[in-house]
C-alpha cells in the first residue's frame, strides 16, 4: 500500500511512523495517556481504513485520521498534542526554504550554478548577490505570489513559469 507524500513522491505505508507519532503526542500529554494497547489500536484501524480507500492515501488523510482517532479514545489531551505538533510542523514547511540554497551558493558548491552561465563567475560576490536575491525571489514567489495551482504545475513540468528569480 502507498501513500502520497507531500513532496508529489511515494511512499510505502509505514505502520510504525504512526505508531512513533501517537506514542510521542502521549509522551508529551500531561493528563489521560493512551495505553500501548489502545496505541496499536489507532495504528490497526488507520492501517485498515487505507488499505480499504485502495488509492494511494496522503499524508494530510492519514494525519487526519490519526486525529480523530485519537479523539474518538476521549484522550482530548493527547489530540490536542498532536494537533499542535501537526501545526508546528506545517510553519517549519511554510517557513523560508532557501537557507540550503543559499549556503550551496556561498560555499561554490551549486553545480546547477556553475552551470548556469558561462558569462557569470559564481565565486564573485557580486554574482554570488544576484544568485541570492534570486533564490530569495523564487522562494517568496513560490510560497506568497504565486496561485497554488501554478506552482504545482510548475512543479509538476505542466507549464514553466520564466524568471520565478526575478518576479518579487
Amino acid at each position: 500500500m502507498k501513500i502520497l507524500k507531500r513532496n508529489g513522491s511515494e511512499e510505502i505505508f509505514d505502520y510504525n511512523k504512526i505508531i512513533m507519532a501517537i506514542t510521542k503526542a502521549n509522551q508529551a500529554s500531561e493528563n489521560m495517556k493512551l495505553k500501548e494497547e489502545q496505541i496499536s489500536d489507532i495504528a490497526d484501524y488507520i492501517q485498515y481504513k487505507c488499505q480499504k480507500i485502495n488509492r494511494g492515501v496522503s499524508v494530510e488523510e492519514i494525519q487526519d485520521m490519526v486525529e480523530n482517532q485519537i479523539m474518538s479514545t476521549g484522550a482530548f489531551d493527547v489530540a490536542r498534542g498532536y494537533i499542535k505538533y501537526r501545526y508546528k510542523r506545517s510553519l517549519v514547511r511554510k517557513a523560508n526554504t532557501t537557507d540550503n540554497r543559499i549556503m550551496t551558493l556561498i560555499e561554490c558548491n551549486n553545480e546547477d550554478i556553475k552551470q548556469e552561465n558561462s558569462n557569470k563567475n559564481p565565486t564573485v560576490n557580486s554574482v554570488q548577490r544576484d544568485y541570492m536575491a534570486g533564490e530569495v525571489s523564487k522562494d517568496i514567489t513560490s510560497r506568497l505570489l504565486l496561485p497554488k495551482d501554478i506552482v504545482e504545475a510548475d512543479r509538476q513540468g505542466i507549464i514553466h513559469f520564466h524568471d520565478s528569480d526575478y518576479y518579487a
